[in-house]
């Protein structure tokens, strides 16, 4: 008789998720300690790893990078970012009475202030130039100030590509607490270190790094997947990752509203606060760490994690990469990964940035309106997971897939509707297209891990590192490839939504002779079909 706090099958992994039974031992209720500390443990990553998102202007003030630092108006009147410059708030624009043009449509400079003017305006008519209606931080796109942002960002996820590749070898060698407590300590270390920055080379340097904790993710999933039975993996593996990436969008608030603002408010001087305000989360992740050392085992029955139990017989090597991307339906999954996961990732680089220039909000409200896009984690990638169990059951394996299809194709519709919201409109109607677009993105990766832990259960952790390695590889190619070589503000969220539907229309390329595809059955009918695979050796 099992004395399990949780009803488990005959592999000892939980057949249900209760998410409040939290009460036990660690020997009664490993299920749901591994469950809290994986979640925990990948919100505390997110919040630390994009916690510089947000302060990413007060950054580029301190280290004197904004265009008006690097180029003075007095000097350098002519710019290209002072000469589009218009104040949202004001109505003003930096060129009095219009732009000078070249034969591409490319201003030059301001017109002349007209002859009547000079002889009978007021002193502010006789301006040809503006500059007091320019922002404090002027880092819109196209100037160096938002390139290096940019750049920063885009490190921030690259970093995590090769880890994330590393820990599937990794987690079979240490297993899942080791390899989290491991992470979040060396993460805390560079989260701490950002209170140093001074430069451009080393903000990326440590964006670069902090961008290692990331990982965590991989460990998330693994880690859940060895706990839960496969009737309830894909809500267990959603509503970990989902309520782990809400770390992401409470980061954006956090940061600013809670630390940031109240300490400038309280009379610390700017460049002070933010880096103050770097410190905390680098606590948090040393507390976490050394609680999941203490309070957690790898799986149901040992301490210590060991390959046998996913049915490996071989030790953990390089070569196992190489067998499981010779599969095309792990190739397919990583593309899909990077257009779900990649695309949240770049959303979490850009929308505060991108609502404090473009639509020239206040830190605190640009800060809570790119918030709310990862705070749909609270629930919507968990749907993703609900939605593609509940197809499972009664539609077999196929469900799954479609689940996977039909979330991707509204998520590149959403995201091309963001991309066509301008600054004349006003910002609730971005926070709409917004709301919509994020939930289908988290849909999206909710139902990817809920095909995941069915496409090769022996390699189980080195597909799961692969395809979450790919979610990094999804905001490099979109940080690259779209947003910074891009000059315009809203044409890079229009391009990265045909890669997003571009993976999405390869989904009829899952097919399993045992599980069956997107428009067939498995090869062999079986009464029952999702109770029998249910009952397969789970992920």
């Amino acid at each position: 008789m099992s004395d399990f706090k949780l009803a488990v099958n005959e592999n000892n992994k939980a057949t249900e998720l209760p998410l409040l039974r939290v009460c036990g031992t660690v020997q009664q209720n490993p299920h749901m300690r591994a469950f809290w500390a994986s979640t925990i443990s990948f919100f505390l990553a997110f919040l630390g790893w994009f916690a510089l998102a947000p302060l990413g202007l007060e950054v580029a003030t301190s280290m004197g990078q904004c265009e008006n630092q690097l180029y003075p108006t007095a000097e350098y009147p002519k710019r290209v970012a002072y000469l589009k410059y218009k104040n949202l708030k004001s109505g003003l624009e930096y060129c009095q009475y219009g732009k000078v043009l070249d034969s591409n449509d490319a201003p030059t400079d301001c017109q002349p202030v007209p002859a009547d003017k000079l002889l009978t305006g007021t002193d502010e008519e006789k301006l040809q130039y503006r500059p007091a209606v320019l922002a404090k931080c002027v880092c819109t796109t196209g100037t160096s100030c938002n390139g290096m942002i940019a750049n920063a960002g885009v490190a921030a996820v690259a970093s995590t590509i090769f880890v994330r590749i590393a820990l599937g070898t990794l987690l079979e060698r240490f297993g899942p607490v080791n390899v989290q407590s491991g992470l979040l300590s060396f993460g805390a270390f560079w989260v701490a270190m950002a209170a140093a920055i001074s430069a451009p080379w080393n903000y990326t340097l440590i964006r670069f790094f902090i961008g290692c904790a990331g990982a965590t993710f991989v460990t998330n999933q693994f880690w859940c997947s060895l706990m839960f039975a496969p009737n309830v993996i894909g809500t267990a593996n959603a509503t970990a990752a989902g309520w782990g990436n809400l770390g992401g969008g409470v980061t954006q608030i956090f940061m600013i509203s809670v630390l940031f603002n109240p300490m400038v408010d309280s009379g610390m001087l700017p460049d002070t606060a933010w880096r103050v305000a770097m410190v905390v989360p680098a606590v948090l992740f040393v507390v976490c760490a050394v609680s999941m050392k203490l309070l957690c085992w790898d799986t149901p029955t040992a301490k210590r994690f060991d390959v046998a139990v996913t049915g490996k017989t071989q030790k953990p090597s390089l070569w196992d990469y190489v067998e499981v991307l010779k599969d095309v339906r792990v190739l397919v999954m990583i593309m899909q990964y990077s257009a779900c996961f990649g695309t949240e990732l770049a959303m979490n680089n850009q929308l505060a940035t991108h609502f404090r220039t473009y639509f020239q909000m206040a830190a605190a409200d640009a800060s809570a309106l790119a918030g709310a896009f990862g705070l749909m984690n609270l629930f919507a990638r968990s749907l993703g997971g609900i939605t593609s169990d509940l197809l499972f059951k009664y539609i077999g394996f196929r469900g799954r897939i479609w689940a996977q299809f039909l979330s991707l194709f509204f998520e590149a519709i959403f995201l091309f509707c963001f991309g066509l919201v301008d600054n004349s409109q006003p910002w609730y109607v971005a926070l709409a297209v917004l709301v919509f677009f994020s939930l289908f993105v988290q849909m999206a990766e909710g139902t990817s891990y809920g095909i995941v832990p069915f496409m090769n259960k022996q390699q189980l952790a080195i597909v799961s590192a692969l395809v979450g390695a790919g979610g990094n590889l999804g905001a490099v190619i979109a940080g690259f490839c779209f947003y910074r070589p891009i000059d315009d503000p809203l044409l890079p969220f229009q391009v990265h939504a045909g890669y997003v539907m571009f993976w999405a229309l390869l989904s009829p390329c899952y097919y399993w002779s045992e599980h069956g595809g997107m428009f067939h059955g498995p090869a062999v009918v079986q009464k029952s079909l999702p109770k029998v695979e249910a009952a397969q050796t789970a992920v």
